[in-house]
Formats: structure tokens, C-alpha cells, sequence
């Protein structure tokens, strides 16, 4: 067997090859959505992703034979450091159906880490809980929804083989259309009959910028306990709201505001949901030119699946049932819109609060993503 040969990818230079590898490993596979090449190329581009301030980032790519047979990237996040400090990630981990390739990936970005001091690997994260992150290991039999990863049945077959344990199980629940559930009609009722200084509104896109910081600080407080959290700096989250943007519908998007009594709202909670756009996405394989563009502007009308991306709670008003408030919205708002399915994603194994209300609402678990972890 020829040799695998593991070349760094420089991030200046052309990352296309890397951008393009997944192409290859999902060829045949009809529930990969490809991602969009312009989007892609933005990410990896240190200069339009403030991302790579935050980190230390290597991509690498496995060739052989003159091909690309794999993928990788070995990052060293700074923010996590104060969360789990000596703990390094590793994401974007492609690879065709190899077992010899694959550890020759990991391997080198084992070492990639451990010669900056890292005691142990964890991923993969596509870079960290902020972004795409897991391992699909159950539910390979439809489609990712938007911003959720996709991989074949085989990787975790080869992960275990490499070594690496399960670190935290990630899942996702998925929702069947129909009737308001009466319980929690009657949850957000008596919220607004016993806290009526509550009150919910839609995300106002006139002021979009506002919306964006008040999301910023609920979220950096709402999920600071959250296991694997990374606080976003204002450039991220701005970078990330800016790309949000296209695919916000405010009619699945609200505010809880709390009347403070002395003539000011303080905004308290918050959830955002965004319609599937990998149903208009997918057909496009990566391009937007030259009828990319047209394609999604007539075609996302016909989206009919939604994801619940975010929905937290201030830490100080964690103690009141207001997130019945915003289920209750939310479903309103799915009926209305003739939304035959939603999904609610990610949720970790032991947020036992959050599992617990979706599971009131009829919810199953239907896919599970997983982390994985091994001391270096």
C-alpha cells in the first residue's frame, strides 16, 4: 500500500482542495447537504473569521497517490482554556473509508497539540460549541437540518478504533405537527396570569443591531454553565448574527421582555428558530453562480421544516417557567406557517431541564451526535 502523506494546509494560501474534499467522501450519499463554496472559503480565511484571533488553528490534508483522501484540523482554543485548561479540539475530520488514514490524521494533529502543551483531545469541533460540533451516531437515515453536521455511518466505527471514548452525547429531538399540547398552553397561561410583567414580542429586523447585542448578552449568560460553553466576543457574535441574518424569519423568533416597574423593559429571554434552509441549499451543491441564487430565492418559500436553534433564559430569571412563553409562540407560529416538522437541536444528554419539557411536548429523540475525547 502507498504511503499516506499528511501536508499542512495554509490559510492564506488555497483552501480550496480542503474546502472541496467532502465532495468526495459523500459522492454517493443522498443526505449530505454540500456546504456553499463562498461560505466556506470565508470561514477558513483568517482574515474575514475572527474565529482565528481567539485560536490557534491548523488544517491538514492526508493525500495519497497524488489524491486527497482526508481531512483534519487541530486547534488549540483560548477561551476554552479557562473552562478545561490543557484540552485542545480537533474538527473537520474527513476521511474515505480507511482506517490507516484516519490514524494518520488524528496522529498528527495529536501532535499538533501536544507540542503546545495540550494534555487531551477533544471533538470534533467545527471549532468549538459555537459552532458546528459532533459526531453523528444515530440517525443517518434523513438529512441534516440547517447548521447541523452530516457524516457517514462509518466514522464511528473508525473513531473507536482509534482510541478515542465517548465524552458527551448531544441530541436531537424532532417534533410532529398538530395541536397546541394542553399542558403547555396551560404552563404559559398561568405565567401570564401570576407574572404578568412578562410579555413576549417578535425579533424586530428594523433594528437589527439592537436585537443582535441584547441576543449577544442573554446568550453569554443564559448558556454560561452549559457544559463545553465558549463565551462569544461582540466581533463573533456579530460575525455570526450577520450571517443568521438571510435565514431569520421574525414570525419563529421572540423576545421576553420583563417590566421592571419603573417605565424600562429589560429583555430576559429570547429563542430563535430558523427554517430548514438546507431543503433549498442542498440542490445548489455549493454554488450560488451561476443559478444558485435564483434557486434559493424561489425555492425558500417552500421550505416546511424548522429548527429550534436557541432558546435560554437569563441565569436570575431561570426560576420562572417563562420558556413556556416562548414554546407556546413558537408552536402558534408553526401552525400557522403549515410547518410539517421541527426539529430542537443540539440538546446535551444531561440537560435534564430542557429534555424534560420537550419530551412534554410529544418530542422523541431522533438523531445523537457525539464528542469524543482521549488523554494525549
Amino acid at each position: 500500500m502507498n504511503r499516506v502523506e499528511i501536508r499542512p494546509v495554509d490559510l492564506n494560501g488555497d483552501t480550496r482542495p480542503f474546502i472541496r474534499f467532502p465532495w468526495r467522501v459523500y459522492a454517493d450519499d443522498p443526505h449530505w447537504v454540500p456546504p456553499l463554496i463562498m461560505e466556506r472559503k470565508e470561514f477558513f480565511n483568517p482574515r474575514k473569521n475572527p474565529y482565528f484571533k481567539l485560536a490557534d488553528v491548523q488544517l491538514f490534508m492526508a493525500w495519497r497517490d497524488g489524491e486527497p483522501v482526508g481531512t483534519i484540523s487541530a486547534h488549540v482554543d483560548h477561551g476554552y482554556q479557562s473552562v478545561e485548561a490543557g484540552t485542545g479540539f480537533f474538527g473537520f475530520f474527513e476521511f474515505i473509508d480507511d482506517i490507516d488514514i484516519a490514524r494518520s490524521l488524528l496522529t498528527t494533529a495529536r501532535d499538533w497539540l501536544r507540542q503546545r502543551g495540550m494534555k487531551r483531545i477533544l471533538g470534533p469541533f467545527n471549532f468549538n460549541t459555537n459552532h458546528e460540533c459532533g459526531l453523528l451516531v444515530d440517525g443517518f437515515d434523513s438529512d441534516p437540518l440547517v447548521l447541523m453536521t452530516y457524516n457517514r455511518d462509518y466514522y464511528p466505527r473508525i473513531y473507536e478504533a482509534l482510541g478515542l471514548q465517548k465524552a458527551k452525547d448531544l441530541y436531537a429531538y424532532w417534533l410532529d405537527p398538530g395541536p397546541m399540547p394542553a399542558q403547555i398552553a396551560r404552563i404559559a397561561q398561568r405565567v401570564r396570569e401570576r407574572y404578568p410583567e412578562y410579555s413576549v414580542r417578535p425579533v424586530d429586523l428594523k433594528h437589527y443591531a439592537d436585537e443582535v447585542e441584547l441576543a449577544r448578552v442573554l446568550y453569554n449568560d443564559a448558556w454560561q454553565d452549559n457544559w463545553g460553553f465558549v463565551r462569544l466576543t461582540d466581533e463573533e457574535f456579530t460575525k455570526v448574527a450577520k450571517g443568521l441574518k438571510p435565514m431569520i424569519d421574525p414570525r419563529l423568533c421572540f423576545v421576553v421582555e420583563h417590566d421592571k416597574g419603573d417605565g424600562t423593559r429589560e429583555p430576559v429571554a429570547f429563542s430563535l428558530t430558523l427554517p430548514d434552509f438546507n431543503q433549498v441549499v442542498k440542490p445548489m451543491n455549493g454554488r450560488i453562480l451561476p443559478i444558485g441564487w435564483w434557486y434559493y430565492l424561489t425555492r425558500r418559500s417552500k421550505v416546511d421544516q424548522i429548527r429550534v436553534f436557541t432558546l435560554g433564559v437569563a441565569k436570575a430569571h431561570q426560576r420562572k417557567p417563562i420558556g413556556a412563553l416562548l414554546y407556546e409562540r413558537t408552536w402558534q407560529a408553526g401552525l400557522e406557517m403549515n410547518i410539517k416538522g421541527a426539529e430542537c437541536s443540539w440538546i446535551l444528554e444531561d440537560n435534564t431541564r430542557m429534555r424534560g419539557a420537550l419530551e412534554k411536548l410529544g418530542a422523541r429523540i431522533y438523531k445523537t451526535y457525539r464528542i469524543y475525547g482521549d488523554d494525549l
